[in-house]
């Protein structure tokens, strides 16, 4: 195959590494098994324009992306609905996404799976037709991200640590809603601390990924806690990969789901991928199957075929 690779200098662990090294070894790594690969490291702000340039030329078959979760999604964002396919080099601090495809977790092992991955189709979802592969949240999760936004981090532990602290700061004082879900026919009136929405149902027993990247349903979660002691067992229930036997949120499926903000403040804050974005009074979130060509471990490709 042919690959087009772009490396962000400045997102996750890349900015730890010698990334002039790296590189050299991705090269080696895919010719090595035949392939053939033009890389170019780029700075933050230059990711997605050079993602765009990747994604244009006619003799590509894989655009490679490496960082961050932002260069992910903004990669799969680009990618959609076209023929080429993505490679996730996992960066970021949790690699969702890439779990819920069976990509290795480190870099090494992630380049060796490419040499000899195949090319699958799976599904991305949208949110007012902006797409996103991982999650859209309100509630909670934006405004722990909002938190961990003004605290210092320069590592991948120091994020986490600071989006602990941001956990139970909110955990503390949770945001509450008058929200309107529509989910099917049915439309869902609530007060909610919290919803996320997720491309495909979460698996059970391990980090909020979904085991099944092109299942073809949106995972629709719903905080129904509200005293401490019961958003904090939310928060631990999610990251054990437990919320469908939580009893403080209830769990639906759609291909479809329209989010109305009946609450009176006018400015409200989305996390779409771990990004802050702008939320609308209205939103429909919709899934979009086999939009999105991965490149994925041999193995783990036969077993979704299976």
């Amino acid at each position: 195959m042919r690959f087009a690779a772009v490396l962000n200098q400045d997102g996750g662990t890349l900015r730890t590494i010698d990334i002039e090294a790296f590189s050299e070894q991705l090269r080696q790594t895919l010719e090595a098994a035949g392939h053939t690969v033009h890389v170019e490291i780029v700075p933050g702000r230059d990711v997605a324009a050079a993602l765009e340039k990747a994604i244009a030329k006619r003799n590509i078959d894989v655009v490679l992306a490496g960082g961050g979760d932002g260069t992910i999604s903004t990669a799969a964002s680009l990618l959609m609905n076209k023929k080429k396919a993505l490679a996730i080099l996992p960066a970021g601090t949790m690699n969702l996404f890439a779990r819920g495809l069976g990509i290795p977790q480190t870099l090494d092992a992630a380049l060796q799976s490419f040499a000899d991955g195949e090319v699958m189709a799976v599904d991305m979802a949208s949110a007012n037709g902006q797409p996103f592969v991982h999650q859209f949240s309100v509630g909670m999760h934006a405004k722990m991200v909002q938190l961990r936004e003004n605290m210092d981090f320069g590592s991948r532990l120091g994020k986490m640590h600071a989006s602990v602290r941001a956990a139970w700061a909110t955990i503390k004082n949770p945001p509450a809603l008058k929200v309107s879900l529509t989910v099917g026919k049915a439309e869902i009136l609530t007060r909610t601390t919290g919803i996320g929405i997720s491309n495909n149902l979460f698996g059970e027993g391990h980090l909020p990924y979904a085991d099944n990247p092109a299942g073809g349903v949106l995972g629709i979660y719903v905080s129904v806690a509200r005293r401490r002691h019961h958003l904090a067992k939310l928060f631990l229930d999610m990251l054990r990969g437990r919320l469908r036997d939580s009893a403080h949120v209830e769990v639906h499926q759609a291909d479809k789901a329209v989010l109305k903000i009946r609450s009176p403040t006018k400015k409200f804050s989305a996390v779409l991928d771990g990004e802050l974005i702008r939320l609308e009074r209205e939103t429909t979130i919709e899934i979009h199957p086999g939009a999105l060509n991965v490149l994925v471990p041999a193995s783990n490709a036969q077993a979704k075929a299976a």
